[in-house]
């Protein structure tokens, strides 16, 4: 009686060197496609969903310090750009943003937004209805000696240190649709709005949502 099944097993011919090249090619490929697919979503994300940043110099302290790193939230003004999400407020009072310098190429800067002009729409209807004082289709910001005045109401800063609560800076200025107000934490070393006035939204990187580095000061940033 014969064993079919040694036999079937002898009659196997063995793998040809070619079959052995072409299963490696095509794993090759398939690491190749992973790869692409990768990078594709990592620089997805870094543009239009979130990117960390490392802070330069003291303007923010005692908040935030250099060398610190932080995730900005680009998602929210993204999505604003779009005529279907244009009604979204990316930023607003109170949120520390990265913007690029309005006046050094290749240079940002992270400050806290302190007012944002008025949106587009209920400007052009003041406008329209009113032909009087420039501050009334606007948004009327004064810093004077340390105090922040929007609207003539002063704004609560309880973020700030108690020697940065004084400043020999005097400024006015109105804001209009698509300008907002940034000012350091640091008053006495920061450069912001009372020196290059207020900043476009184009200049606009994204909102600082959270310090990630270094380890022992990792928390979410408000």
């Amino acid at each position: 009686m014969l064993d079919d099944t040694s036999h079937s097993e002898e009659s196997q011919p063995p793998e040809s060197p070619a079959s052995d090249q072409g299963e490696l090619k095509r794993e090759i490929l398939d690491f190749i496609k992973l790869v692409v697919w990768f990078l594709i979503i990592f620089l997805s994300l870094k543009r239009f969903v979130i990117e960390g940043y490392e802070v330069q110099g003291e303007s923010m302290e005692p908040n935030l310090y250099t060398s610190e790193r932080i995730l900005v939230l680009k998602l929210p003004y993204e999505l604003s750009k779009i005529g279907l999400f244009h009604s979204i407020n990316a930023f607003h009072p109170g949120d520390i943003v990265v913007f690029n310098s309005p006046d050094t190429p290749n240079k940002r800067y992270v400050k806290r937004v302190i007012a944002l002009g008025p949106p587009a729409e209920s400007s052009k209807t003041v406008a329209a209805g009113s032909q009087g004082d420039n501050a009334e289709n606007g948004v009327l910001v004064q810093f004077d000696h340390g105090k922040v005045y929007v609207n003539n109401r002063v704004i609560e800063e309880d973020y700030l240190s108690k020697d940065n609560h004084t400043s020999g800076d005097v400024q006015k200025l109105t804001l209009e649709p698509g300008d907002l107000y940034v000012l350091g934490d640091n008053r006495k070393v920061s450069k912001d709005s009372r020196s290059f006035d207020a900043i476009d939204e184009k200049t606009m990187i994204g909102k600082a949502v959270m310090r990630f580095w270094p380890p022992n000061r990792i928390s979410f940033l408000h």
